[in-house]
């Protein structure tokens, strides 16, 4: 689905009032899922969409009073028949749209959206809590909360302040998922509050090092599932982005040196997959002085050892070696390229989603 987090930040930049709208809950089968937005513009113009025919037409129309009232509108519809057919849903079902205001003047609403696009270009994860509850916004209020898995807080949702903990204790589910969900919530009265939770990841950022056949694999499978992957050789028929049509980038680099010419964070994957052991041990060693999530290796054991035997006589430490995923990709007894970029691929979300992290014993 298509971000509209940058252009909700565009837009609150030139200083213009607009409406973001948020599939927030949906039954039946359908493209267009929960979380998914379309920013709606004064002049009736938009951006992105949220399934196209009479589905978004209505909330065209719903937008208007929002417009002419600065005030949050939740609106309902049941698709059957003609309406489905009208629309990008494979089947009716009831789906809930919240239309959102956003307030040029009010800093701590842009403060949350150029946070979530901060994180989303830079790395990191968080939970952008929205109250659906219309009736409980208040003027002058812009009840949104953003919690990040790091601890720092923005925003605040008044009248439910254990919200906090709560999405707190729920973080790692939702992170995990990377869904967004309808959420109810009870104050200390009893009283039940919806709220919208949105995890906000970065798109990770996979770096692959050699274009070969392994690489030729790697790239479309990592790329379906979420990864923005760049491939690099030093080789130029090996580095051309024919080869790669998936890829978000292809770079003609030696691989001495080459870490400084990217920007690897904490985001980052990094699959060593080159033609040979010294090109291999070329960039592991600028790879072990990155502070990047995951560091991968191909190679057989025989390999592997005499890599590491050299990366140690230049001082690098257990401990640094121990970060990396060696003989790489999950234990599949695969063989043939396309079977090695299976394993890779799921060892890159085993990692992504927390559970293939620390030292990896073959």
């Amino acid at each position: 689905m298509e971000d509209m987090y940058p252009k909700a930040v565009e837009l609150l930049d030139k200083g213009c009032f607009s409406v973001l709208a948020t599939i927030i809950a949906l039954t039946g089968s359908g493209p267009r899922g929960v979380g998914t937005k379309f920013i709606i513009m004064e002049d009736g113009s938009y951006e992105g969409t949220i399934g196209g025919g009479r589905l978004e037409a209505q909330v065209l129309e719903g937008a208007k009073a929002v417009f002419a009232t600065r005030n949050p509108a939740r609106l309902s519809f049941n698709l059957r028949g003609t309406d489905v057919a009208k629309t990008d849903m494979l089947c009716g079902g009831q789906t809930q749209v919240f239309l959102e205001p956003l307030f040029p003047e009010r800093m701590e609403q842009r403060q949350l959206f150029n946070r979530a696009v901060e994180i989303q270009k830079r790395g990191g994860s968080g939970i952008l809590v929205t109250l659906v509850d219309i009736a409980r916004w208040k003027e002058g209020e812009i009840p949104k909360l953003f919690l990040e898995a790091d601890g720092e807080r923005i925003g605040a949702i008044s009248g439910l302040e254990g919200l906090e903990n709560k999405v707190k204790n729920d973080m790692a589910d939702l992170l995990g998922k990377r869904q967004s969900a309808l959420i109810s919530y009870q104050d200390s009265c009893g009283q039940v509050w919806e709220v919208f939770a949105e995890p906000i990841v970065s798109e990770p950022m996979l770096y692959v090092f050699g274009g070969g056949h392994v690489s030729s694999q790697i790239v479309p499978q990592a790329n379906r599932v979420g990864f923005r992957v760049a491939v690099i050789d030093d080789r130029l028929e090996f580095a051309d982005p024919n080869k790669f049509p998936e890829a978000a980038e292809v770079h003609h680099y030696p691989f001495e040196g080459v870490l400084q010419r990217l920007p690897v964070n904490e985001a980052s994957y990094l699959v060593i997959v080159t033609r040979g052991h010294i090109h291999d041990k070329a960039v592991l060693s600028q790879c072990l002085k990155t502070n990047a999530r995951y560091i991968g290796m191909i190679g057989s054991r025989r390999k592997i050892a005499m890599v590491y035997d050299k990366l140690k006589e230049e001082g690098f430490t257990q401990k640094d070696i121990d970060r990396v995923y060696a003989p790489i990709g999950l234990e599949i007894g695969a063989e043939t390229p396309e079977e090695i970029a299976v394993s890779i691929v799921a060892e890159l979300i085993s990692v992504r989603a927390g559970r293939g992290i620390g030292v990896k014993q073959k």
